[in-house]
């Protein structure tokens, strides 16, 4: 099941849920200090409140090869499709290849997807698509996953209101712009229930390889990040607070 979730496979739920601001309990995003030495813009977007997202000029953290525009125009396309989930899957898989073909430096990606303390931060996936981005389409539930960059810590969690959730807690491994990953433990909630938790893997302890899930990031700013999974599949999420289980 965990192999599942982290294939970046349409979801095997069939309820349709758009994403609820009202569950999250953390603050979002913090104001970002600017890095004099990086000069190139690319689009920012953020969920306030409301869970409404801005579009405005913002920087790319730590990347030596700067996106060129039209790499910053499909950013723009994907900002723009987590604000109103209307943009069309062509563009979103058009813009998919023009940011994997950029291969942008990776060397700031982790910090940015992780944060430098603990527990990290937190993404909803929006949008995932097949492999060689044949087709694709918006992901119909809340799914939430937190990376700790600190901890070298992953959660995958797929939430259902007051139904219930899933979650997959475990340890990464990160190489340039791969994230490899071992799940070690599940946690079950079913309603107003106390969660169930089981242990995976059993006393496996070593480092996650290449040969374990894994992510191929290929863009990662403040606000959004774009990866391709084992599978074959490419998704993006866009930051997000934290899921109260």
């Amino acid at each position: 099941m965990a192999s599942s979730l982290s294939s970046l496979a349409p979801s095997m739920c069939p309820l349709h849920k758009r994403f609820n601001p009202k569950p999250f309990q953390t603050p979002l995003i913090h104001p970002l200090k600017r890095n004099p030495k990086l000069s190139s813009a690319a689009i920012r977007a953020t969920l306030d409140d409301k869970g409404q997202i801005s579009t405005n000029p913002s920087v790319l953290l730590q990347e030596q090869k700067q996106p060129n525009k039209e790499v910053e125009e499909c950013v723009r396309v994907l900002k723009n499709a987590a604000k109103t989930r209307k943009v069309s899957s062509d563009e979103i898989l058009q813009a998919f290849s023009v940011i994997e073909k950029a291969k942008l430096d990776p060397s700031g990606f982790l910090e940015t997807l992780g944060g430098t303390k603990s527990p990290g931060r937190t993404w909803m996936l929006i949008f995932t698509a097949e492999e060689k981005l044949k087709r694709g389409r918006y992901f119909p539930i809340t799914a939430v996953q937190r990376f700790d960059a600190a901890g070298k810590r992953i959660e995958n969690g797929v939430y259902l209101g007051p139904l219930g959730s899933l979650t997959f807690e475990g340890r990464f491994s990160w190489k340039k712009r791969i994230l490899a990953f071992i799940f070690e433990r599940i946690r079950i909630k079913l309603g107003p229930l106390n969660p169930f938790e089981f242990s995976l893997n059993g006393k496996d302890e070593r480092e996650p390889g290449m040969k374990d899930p894994l992510f191929v990031w290929f863009y990662i700013d403040e606000e959004i990040a774009v990866a391709r999974g084992r599978s074959g599949g490419t998704a993006f999420w866009v930051r997000c607070r934290r899921v109260g289980n």
